[in-house]
């Protein structure tokens, strides 16, 4: 056969030797065989020439071979030992590479020690011991790079443990796993996340690691011992430089290479130190930090009154040499201490502690340590009010939800008078609160039928001047109230809360007789400015004894819309006279009103003594405020419109304008008064300014005007065209006097209600004749006589009343056109 080559003839005569079957078979074509699925579930086996003739005449598609388990294992172990037979034998040949190198090193120590020997004279056994350390420093070395390089091939070589498994299984895993590389990360990721020292340890691990294989690696390459090895190895973590008097190829590349790793740990050391400083400064700068302290004042929430109670909190602490108040709220810590750094007052002595938190998280209830706080005061937000009572609602639930609850009493500004009993059910009898709208709605309809009281308001709920206070007194168990009222020289009783049910009786008879465990109702300057004493000599003589004034109708003027507006109704029902008419003017349509108005509980047709006038248009528009009878009015309440509740800078800049639009108009269509009875108020005033002819006008009508923000009052005082009544300042400094001594809201709530005591202004001509000459302590006397209680004075020509005067028996001559403030009843 010429197309033979040799090689192959040789082969086919040495097969002759076979059997012939067997050289049947070795000599027979090889066909492979097969298995193919059609897709209709039939399955065909044969040769490759059978498979030909069926593709020729049924044309199906050319079938891929199955693989049996062996063929898998082989194609696996074929793909494992291809990608990474390279970088084993890589890491082999370094083990290697090592490895001779250190058995040089250890041939030249072992030929130097002999050629030592051979040159002087050695201590028999000497040999051996250099030769036992030789090996030993071997040992060391090679045990050094193996445990060195070993977590290094083994990381490398991670990712390949899922097939070398799935080899080992026979089987062939198509679904993906994650990588055990990927793993790893993680889990150390999370464990650095959730335990903050896990980065310190794994640091001082580090470092125990590079001292110890520093130092064997130095015991290996050099002749020191494995102590000083070791201490060699701490210098040069610790100190980069002090590796450079090395010795020998070995133990410089050993002592840079702790140096290195030295360098790396001071430098994440330093980088994790600065980290934690950041950190810190920034949770101070953030108000983050947990606030140590106790006995202190609490205030959740941030508005527009915190100013004046801040203020009215510093005043009444400054008499113990100032307190601590803490504010929580959802701002920034530097901008609230920005904003209370605004308000330029006197804290005297009184530190104010911001932290940035929500008073609806328990966490942060807690960092402000709610639980030793010895009064919370809840500030109503600067939304509407329903979404303002719903927020302080939800905070006093928050509050009940502290475990270790709070010594303290909880104040709560609310909006509305309708949301308080909601508020008093969840937080129980240690909540008090104060209905904002309410209590001015009905200062200010006070204010309207009693010029001047809003300034003795503003003096009685202060801290400046006198204030009220609730104390026990045995030694005056047993007395009267008649001898009680006398027997505080710097203070005035008014009221008496009784031990037996704890109700506070204010006014009370003068036949009451002080019990044991009575407490005594006082205005006085300070709780430690007054005591008792001895009784004075009182004169008792004849007086007028005049009759309440009879009442007529009146006729008053609402500019805007509250939403308290009908409550406001029902109070001018109470007190005025039948036949009185209350206009209502605001941009409200009339149908709406009504609707409104009887949404909020009042019925209109059940008015007797109030008739209702209703006028739409614009305050700040002057023809539909001249389409107004502005110069018929007894008093004009100029009121914050609801519209613009959320923002006290417009508020106030549309009530100022409307107040100055109603005394020009007023002022052109009243006549002037007589030269002489105005001097006195209008000197340094021309003849034809405007505030003239509106002070004026002022003299004939009363204006009363809601300012929220306190430096609007100076606007409309510079003038004194109008009284104004601070509403912002008045709820603040109602919450900052509840906030000392809770007992005080039970007062204030009765002295603002329709019914009951309140605090009124009386002419002179009740109590004295002209001219007459008596002291104060008669005065209160002749009061009694009228079941009323006086706690100041104001005389003519004086701009502010003087409560609780100091020199009570001083005899003072007063005249008719002098005024008292008094506690009386309203029926």
């Amino acid at each position: 056969m010429p197309n033979h080559s040799p090689r192959r003839s040789s082969l086919f005569q040495r097969s002759k030797t076979l059997p012939t079957n067997s050289y049947r078979r070795f000599t027979s074509p090889v066909i492979p065989t097969f298995r193919y699925d059609d897709g209709d579930g039939v399955s065909y086996d044969g040769d490759s020439s059978n498979f030909a003739a069926m593709l020729t005449s049924e044309e199906k598609p050319v079938p891929v071979p199955s693989q049996s388990p062996s063929q898998r294992i082989t194609r696996l172990w074929t793909h494992f030992s291809l990608t990474h037979c390279l970088k084993f034998s890589c890491s082999c040949s370094f083990t290697y590479v090592m490895f001779l190198r250190s058995k040089v090193s250890r041939l030249e120590a072992e030929n130097l020690i002999l050629v030592t020997r051979c040159n002087s004279n050695r201590v028999p056994g000497s040999d051996n011991n250099e030769m036992e350390e030789t090996n030993s420093r071997a040992v060391v070395f090679f045990s050094v790079i193996i445990t060195f390089v070993l977590p290094f091939l083994l990381y490398m070589y991670l990712d390949d443990l899922s097939h070398i498994k799935n080899l080992l299984r026979r089987t062939n895993q198509k679904k993906e796993e994650v990588p055990l590389k990927k793993r790893i990360a993680y889990s150390l990721d999370v464990c650095f996340s959730v335990y903050p020292y896990a980065k310190l340890l794994a640091l001082l691990l580090a470092t125990v690691v590079l001292i110890v294989y520093g130092g064997l690696a130095l015991y290996a390459v050099s002749d020191c011992g494995v102590d000083e090895a070791l201490w060699l190895s701490w210098t040069f973590v610790a100190d980069s430089g002090s590796h450079a008097d090395r010795v020998g190829v070995g133990a410089r590349i050993v002592s840079v290479a702790i140096s290195a790793g030295g360098m790396l740990i001071f430098a994440t050391m330093l980088g994790l130190i600065s980290d934690a400083i950041s950190k810190m400064v920034d949770s101070l700068r953030k108000g983050k930090s947990e606030v140590l302290e106790s006995n202190h004042i609490l205030i959740l929430g941030w508005s527009d009154k915190l100013g004046s109670l801040l203020k009215q909190l510093a005043i009444a602490n400054k008499s113990i040499g100032g307190g601590v108040v803490v504010v929580l709220a959802e701002r920034d810590k530097e901008e609230m201490e920005t904003d209370i750094a605004k308000f330029e007052f006197d804290l005297m002595g009184t530190s104010v502690i911001c932290r940035s938190g929500s008073p609806l998280i328990l966490a942060d209830l807690k960092k402000v340590s709610v639980s030793n706080a010895r009064a919370i005061i809840v500030l109503g937000s600067d939304e509407n009010a329903d979404q303002s009572d719903a927020r302080a609602l939800r905070v006093v639930l928050s509050l009940t939800g502290v475990k270790e609850g709070w010594k303290g009493h909880v104040v709560v500004e609310m909006c509305d008078l309708d949301n308080e009993p909601l508020v008093k059910l969840v937080g129980g009898e240690r909540i008090e609160t104060v209905v904002a709208h309410d209590v001015i709605g009905r200062l200010m309809i006070q204010c309207a039928l009693q010029p001047g009281l809003a300034q003795i308001w503003e003096d009685i709920l202060g801290f400046e001047n006198a204030e009220f206070y609730i104390k026990k007194w045995p030694q005056l168990d047993g007395y009267r109230f008649e001898d009680v009222l006398i027997s505080f020289p710097n203070a005035i009783p008014c009221g008496v809360k009784v031990a037996a049910d704890g109700k506070i009786v204010l006014n009370p008879s003068d036949d009451y007789v002080l019990k044991e465990g009575d407490e005594i109702l006082v205005i006085a300057e300070d709780d430690d400015t007054y005591a008792p004493g001895s009784l004075p000599e009182v004169r008792m003589c004849h007086f007028p004894k005049m009759q309440d004034p009879p009442k007529y109708p009146e006729k008053i003027l609402f500019c805007g819309w509250r939403r308290d507006i009908d409550d406001m109704i029902k109070v001018l029902e109470a007190l005025l006279a039948p036949g009185s008419e209350l206009w209502m003017f605001n941009e409200v349509p009339d149908q709406e009103r009504e609707k409104k108005l009887t949404d909020a509980g009042l019925n209109i047709s059940k008015l007797v003594n109030i008739k209702l006038v209703h006028r739409q248009g614009n305050a700040v528009i002057r023809r539909h405020l001249e389409s107004l009878p502005l110069e018929t009015f007894d008093s004009i309440l100029i009121l914050a419109e609801q519209s613009l509740e959320n923002s006290i800078v417009h508020s106030d800049s549309r009530s100022l304008a409307t107040l100055l639009l109603i005394r020009d108009i007023q002022s052109k269509r009243l006549p002037y008064k007589d030269a002489k009875s105005s001097a006195l108020r209008i000197s340094g005033f021309p003849n034809c300014c405007w505030i003239r002819k509106m002070q004026q006008a002022s003299d004939k009508s009363i204006v009363i005007s809601e300012i929220l923000d306190s430096r609007t009052k100076n606007l409309v005082s510079v003038s004194r065209i109008s009284d104004y009544v601070l509403s912002n300042e008045l709820v603040s400094m109602a919450l900052a006097m509840v906030a000392e001594d809770k007992q005080i809201n039970r007062v204030l709530k009765e002295l603002f209600a329709e019914k009951g005591n309140e605090l009124c202004i009386r002419p002179a001509e009740f109590y004295i004749y002209d001219q007459e000459e008596v002291c104060f302590y008669d005065i209160m006397r002749r009061a009694r006589q009228r079941q009323e209680v006086i706690i100041g004075y104001r005389l003519a020509g004086m701009e502010q009343a003087v409560i609780n005067p100091t020199e009570k028996s001083k005899l003072t001559k007063w005249s008719l056109d002098d005024v008292f403030v008094v506690i009386a009843s309203s029926q």
